[in-house]
């Protein structure tokens, strides 16, 4: 595009927009040119590391689960352009798929990092200063659960046959499967865990399970022509972000956890007091994203090939 056609195309979208383009040409001779601090917020960003104690590697901990946080917003930026597209092609569903897996594969091994990163010592030394945080309290996981499949797939293994699918979006919060990890069912108490999460997130969690009932990842799927369901390289997309969320990710959590909370004698409790054993283990929780690409075996065995 030689100048003429460069200023004509400026001079059409500006018209379009009802801009001047005259105030938006003047408006160039005063603006400075973009750095790469600029950009990318680079002193802000790294202006937001801020310790509780004296032990060095907290740093370590404190950046790790940032670096967590803003791979689980590049996710969820992903999993919107299937959601939201009116007309989805397998070749689109399954790019954008292997894109959120390739995060996931990051995040996994990013565990390595931390793990031979921080000193147990250390560690067990400033853990006590983040109670009642957790871990668990990322509500952009929550979210990515929430985007990725039907509520039905996200309620606590004991409770899933007694929930109706039609039932009201606080009923299926109040019977989610991380709601194990604080809260007693038989008492009904919630530790301060929970309750700080619920006060800072719950209204917002449940508009947005109802925004992505209807176009989840799962419900997208299902919505497609019988022909492109039946696609091969979509299933295959379908199940190894399946796998890699609700099995890999998850052991590789849990392995991490066991270096740093298991002991020889009794493990130690997440900060957040659950049994992170067994909230963590995929063979308890049985999450499954999507459960009909999957054999009736490989389910009874989810978490343990």
């Amino acid at each position: 595009m030689n100048k003429e056609e460069l200023l004509k195309a400026i001079e059409e979208k500006y018209e379009k927009l009802g801009v001047p383009v005259e105030a938006m040409l003047e408006g160039l001779l005063w603006s400075k040119p973009i750095t790469y601090w600029d950009y990318i917020q680079t002193d802000a960003l790294l202006g937001l590391q801020i310790p509780r104690t004296t032990q060095p590697d907290e740093m370590v901990f404190i950046m790790y689960h940032q670096v967590n946080e803003l791979l689980f917003k590049m996710i969820l930026w992903e999993i919107d352009q299937v959601a939201k597209s009116i007309e989805i092609s397998a070749e689109k569903f399954s790019k954008h798929l292997m894109r959120i897996s390739r995060y996931f594969d990051v995040l996994c091994s990013s565990f390595e990092v931390m793990g031979e990163g921080m000193d147990v010592d250390q560690y067990l030394k400033f853990r006590n200063t983040l109670t009642p945080a957790s871990g668990f309290q990322s509500a952009q996981y929550r979210k990515i659960e929430f985007a990725s499949t039907e509520l039905i797939n996200l309620i606590d293994i004991r409770f899933r046959d007694t929930i109706d699918r039609g039932s009201s979006f606080k009923n299926a919060y109040d019977h989610l499967y991380w709601q194990a990890a604080g809260k007693n069912y038989t008492t009904g108490q919630k530790t301060t865990l929970l309750k700080l999460f619920e006060k800072k997130y719950m209204g917002e969690f449940i508009e947005f399970m109802e925004d992505y009932n209807d176009i989840n990842l799962s419900r997208k799927f299902k919505q497609l022509p019988v022909e492109v369901q039946e696609n091969e390289s979509l299933i295959k997309a379908m199940r190894h972000y399946d796998y890699t969320v609700n099995v890999k990710w998850v052991m590789a959590h849990y392995n991490a956890a066991g270096k740093y909370l298991g002991g020889n004698e009794k493990d130690l409790e997440a900060t957040g007091g659950s049994n992170w054993r067994k909230y963590l283990h995929p063979k308890y929780q049985r999450r499954v994203f999507f459960p009909y690409l999957w054999s009736k075996e490989e389910l009874e065995n989810w978490g343990t090939f």
